[in-house]
């Protein structure tokens, strides 16, 4: 296949790089990642749920996530802050009786004190201290984050010397900013897994839908870039790169002070929680 065929073909990728919610099915068999995380997150979730408790999913995308979990819709809400998905939430979750909150700032959780058992997140934003006021006492905050090294090797081939987008973002750092806000830490994981791509125009088509990993991406742009991810392909069989995760589950959780005494910890020092 000579140059410029490539280019339309990348081209039409590029053109079509466009998605509701969370919904990679236009890819689905031209590229692989995250199957064989050392976890399973929905099973994890499913663990510390029961039909009565109040559910709080945050960045929801589309919902898909959410509603696979079969939770009672009236004990469920979620957030979600990027407008097509808030509209998509609104058409697809509000009828069902999830509460739907549109969220910018996720300083400022637009739900009540006290209001949660469970918040998760997958792969979205958060702020501990925020998560802990919405937090019953007692209640869990449950996440998966992509990190800061994700998708590296990617980049640096098609965007060579591009900046990490989260610094700092990585098992070690986020874990302590949760302890730090009081959380009492039950799970923590953290992997480095393979991402394959068996076409470059699958990698076009992720690329620009990832955005804030590949900034500025566009086929005319990197286009000596691509023909030598074409390279790797034909020699290879496959582009390969490497997926960053860490998993932590988190308890507003009780404590024992030196008197004996239980109480739930706060964003303090145990000097000050006495």
């Amino acid at each position: 296949m000579n140059t410029l065929d490539l280019r339309k073909i990348w081209k039409a990728e590029e053109d079509q790089a466009h998605i509701h919610g969370w919904d990679f099915s236009h890819i689905n068999d031209r590229y692989e990642e995250e199957g064989d995380l050392p976890w399973d997150y929905g099973k994890i979730v499913r663990s510390y749920l029961d039909d009565e408790k109040e559910l709080l999913d945050m960045d929801t995308g589309g919902g898909e996530f959410l509603l696979s979990l079969g939770h009672p819709y009236v004990h469920t809400a979620a957030t979600e802050g990027y407008p097509p998905n808030v509209d998509l939430c609104r058409e697809r979750l509000e009828p069902l009786g999830i509460r739907i909150r549109e969220i910018e700032d996720h300083t400022r959780i637009p739900f009540g004190d006290g209001e949660f058992d469970l918040v998760i997140n997958r792969h979205g934003d958060y702020c501990p201290r925020e998560l802990w006021r919405v937090l019953k006492e007692g209640g869990f905050f449950i996440t998966e984050q992509v990190g800061e090294d994700n998708d590296r090797d990617l980049v640096e081939l098609l965007l060579p010397g591009t900046p990490k987008p989260f610094p700092g973002w990585n098992l070690k750092i986020q874990s302590g900013t949760l302890r730090s806000a009081g959380f009492e830490l039950m799970r923590t994981e953290e992997c480095f897994r393979s991402i394959r791509f068996y076409d470059v125009g699958a990698l076009v088509w992720f690329a620009r839908i990832i955005q804030w990993e590949f900034p500025g991406f566009s086929v005319e742009g990197c286009f000596d870039r691509l023909l030598e991810a074409q390279q790797i392909l034909k020699r290879q069989g496959v582009v390969e790169g490497r997926i960053h995760r860490f998993l932590m589950v988190a308890r507003k959780g009780k404590a024992v002070d030196k008197r004996g005494k239980t109480y739930y910890n706060t964003p303090y020092s145990d000097e000050e929680a006495k």
